[in-house]
């Protein structure tokens, strides 16, 4: 069984922007500081491409993970789509969706994952999983939106 959520973040930057700060690895790493996330291989720095993976190492409940993920699908400046190739999950698939408005933009964040290990994972899934999940990509949007007076962005 697949869980989702929907995280939506208001930001001042114009959408463009906001756009390839979600697609920046160098912003991705800033913005999980607390997890020690760090990318080991594939595309590490810099910009995120359609068809390009990177491979994520990260500590979450002090166990240590790692992930692959690819750019499934990339529409400047409206979406683009990353779905987890190698990793912890029997399933991981993140929309990033970006729309302009008066005042900047907002993204919106979908997100649909399912745990491996048939009813413990779903167990997991209810109980922890999904409010750590959205917990974690609400707060990296507010990271990606604080960064609008940031040059080094």
């Amino acid at each position: 069984m697949t869980v989702s959520f929907v995280c939506r973040t208001e930001s001042a930057i114009p959408r463009e922007r906001l756009f390839d700060l979600a697609r920046s690895i160098d912003a991705h790493v800033d913005s999980m500081d607390s997890s020690g996330e760090r990318a080991v291989d594939g595309v590490t720095s810099g910009l995120i491409g359609e068809g390009q993976d990177v491979t994520w190492r990260a500590r979450h409940f002090g166990v240590p993970l790692t992930m692959t993920s690819r750019v499934t699908s990339l529409q400047f400046p409206e979406r683009f789509v990353d779905a987890q190739v190698k990793g912890p999950f029997k399933s991981f698939r993140h929309v990033h969706e970006f729309e302009a408005t008066d005042a900047g933009s907002i993204m919106t964040d979908r997100v649909a994952f399912t745990a491996p290990f048939g009813v413990l994972g779903r167990l997991a899934e209810k109980l922890v999983l999904r409010r750590y999940l959205e917990r974690l990509i609400a707060a990296r949007g507010l990271y990606l939106a604080g960064l609008a007076g940031d040059p080094r962005a």
